[in-house]
């Protein structure tokens, strides 16, 4: 459920907004599924003012059918396969991640969710060459880790300036933000955020499950409607603007078994998600920078399969896939 916000159509203002709210009327599947003569004199707003919006949000939120065969000449023309940088992580993702599509990083703490997306962010703007979006909601990330994984690719100063230059940073700490951040990018910013020629590839969110878990449970039924917002739009701008979107997510344990958080209903929003882990053998060694990638989820590879790498030794694939910036799913 989209929920009903100022300035979503041309006549939603914010006096309109706070009135269909007294009216219990908070999403646009509320509005849409409301008297609308009714609806109109409970709003103190005019029949055809609000028909009009009510026609122009139905043609926003309503899904058109589309032939296969149309559907994969748009995905043979858009897709692109974007290398995160490190082999591992590559084999398990049928060579890195693919425009359009949400990809998935869970793990506890010190699993090194972070620094992967450190990592995919360097790879994607210094060799790539393309604009990435960076949402940080944990207040981890630092324009000094970013300059240090530079400097390990390239000593010319100029390079890594303009590789940082690439990389566009927000830091959100709620919900709400992210919404209008994702909504802001949505209508107009992402087309705005290429610099030295890269268009934007990708969108990171480190991480999405710490402003929605705490919305979740007990008394406030808010959340799941604000996580089905998130999912929303991160899925239409993933398609809408060919980029690829990766997200973070904690771990919750079940009978001794660790799995992403979020719940059953976010399960379904990411195409890929991997699960990441210390590896044992190196956990009890201080700072051991060690760790297991598990495949848990994928529409093109065997589940369950394992791969690990380390951290600190983030090593880029030379071939064709670390270089390629469009690929079609034929190649």
């Amino acid at each position: 459920m989209v929920v009903l916000r100022e300035g979503m159509c041309p006549g939603l203002d914010a006096d309109l907004v706070r009135d269909l709210r007294a009216a219990d009327v908070k999403t646009v599947e509320d509005l849409v599924s409301s008297d609308t003569e009714d609806l109109a004199q409970k709003c103190s707003v005019s029949y055809r003012a609000l028909f009009a919006i009510r026609r122009v949000l139905l043609a926003q939120h309503t899904a058109f059918p589309v032939s296969g065969a149309d559907l994969y000449e748009e995905l043979l023309s858009s897709t692109a396969i974007l290398s995160t940088g490190n082999s591992s992580l590559d084999k398990l993702l049928d060579s890195g991640l693919y425009t359009g599509e949400i990809t998935e990083l869970s793990g506890g703490p010190g699993s090194g969710k972070s620094q992967v997306c450190f990592g995919v962010a360097v790879n994607i703007s210094y060799h790539l060459k393309q604009s990435v979006i960076f949402i940080d909601t944990t207040g981890g990330l630092t324009a000094r880790r970013l300059l240090q994984m530079l400097e390990a690719e390239t000593s010319n100063r100029e390079e890594q300036m303009e590789a940082l230059q690439r990389i566009h940073i927000f830091r959100l700490f709620d919900v709400f933000s992210l919404l209008d951040c994702l909504y802001s990018l949505r209508t107009g910013m992402l087309q705005q955020a290429s610099v030295g020629g890269g268009s934007v590839k990708a969108v990171i969110v480190d991480s999405v499950s710490a402003v929605i878990a705490p919305l979740l449970g007990g008394k406030q039924s808010e959340g799941m409607s604000l996580m089905t917002q998130v999912a929303g739009v991160l899925k239409t701008m993933a398609k809408d603007f060919n980029v690829a979107v990766l997200v973070t997510n904690h771990v919750t344990r079940s009978s001794s078994r660790v799995q992403p958080g979020l719940g059953v209903s976010w399960r379904h929003v990411p195409r890929t998600r991997i699960l990441l882990e210390r590896v044992e053998k190196a956990a009890a060694v201080s700072r051991s920078s060690m760790r297991s990638a598990t495949l848990i989820k994928s529409s093109r590879q065997l589940c369950h399969k394992t791969e690990e790498f380390d951290l600190q030794r983030w090593c880029h694939s030379e071939g064709p896939s670390a270089k390629r910036k469009l690929e079609d799913m034929d190649s």
